[in-house]
């Protein structure tokens, strides 16, 4: 399922990091300070690897599904 705006806007911070996933390994890492990161999850060589594209609202929903592309 993919992200709304909406539903980033009402993501609440938890005792703990929690992911909300958009879709292509595209995902926003909440933490429990309340910083919002866009992170993008690939596999390179077999390997997993995560790429930080930015913080919201810096880095737009829009803007971060074009950057995974």
């Amino acid at each position: 399922m993919a992200l709304t705006d909406t539903a980033i806007r009402a993501a609440k911070p938890r005792y703990r990091l929690y992911k909300l996933a958009d879709s292509g390994g595209l995902y926003l890492a909440v933490s429990p300070t309340g910083g919002r990161l866009w992170r993008l999850k690939y596999r390179l060589g077999g390997r997993e690897k995560i790429l930080s594209i930015g913080a919201y609202p810096a880095v737009s929903l829009a803007l971060a599904r074009e950057k995974r592309e």
